[in-house]
């Protein structure tokens, strides 16, 4: 996801989507921890993470949800939407070395408000390990 893609309000359908890969390493999730101050060492010391039900260290969950942001803010519906809402269920861990395919739908749009309702979802594999909804406000068509 390189580059920036705006999708007007008047733009966008029900049914349209976008889709990204991120690759989960171990130097993303210790930067992540550092912006966080969350340092819970599931996510970053392996002796530790290797005495849990996991076996070793996870990804943050809102490490995780940040790809959802990602692309709603740089493809769909890109630069200049604003967050109202996002409902999420953390459905199964993200693993260190883990690629998450994130994909956004457009489920409802509301005129008023300019307001778009999401599908969000991040899989690993065949398995979904994020799933939720989102609210955000797209920008309007320049006159």
């Amino acid at each position: 996801m390189s580059e920036f893609k705006t999708v007007y309000f008047e733009d966008l359908s029900v049914g349209l989507r976008e889709t990204s890969r991120n690759q989960v390493t171990k130097e993303k999730v210790a930067a992540f921890a550092e912006i966080s101050g969350d340092h819970n060492p599931i996510h970053l010391d392996e002796a530790f993470a290797a005495t849990t039900p996991f076996g070793g260290c996870i990804a943050h969950g809102i490490f995780t949800a940040s790809f959802v942001s990602a692309v709603i803010a740089t493809r769909l519906p890109g630069p200049g939407s604003i967050y109202i809402s996002q409902n999420l269920s953390f459905r199964a861990p993200v693993m260190i070395g883990d690629t998450v395919e994130t994909t956004i739908e457009v489920l409802e749009l509301v005129e008023r408000g300019r307001r778009v309702k999401l599908k969000c979802e991040c899989r690993v594999g065949d398995k979904v390990v994020l799933s939720g909804e989102a609210e955000v406000k797209a920008t309007a068509k320049p006159v």
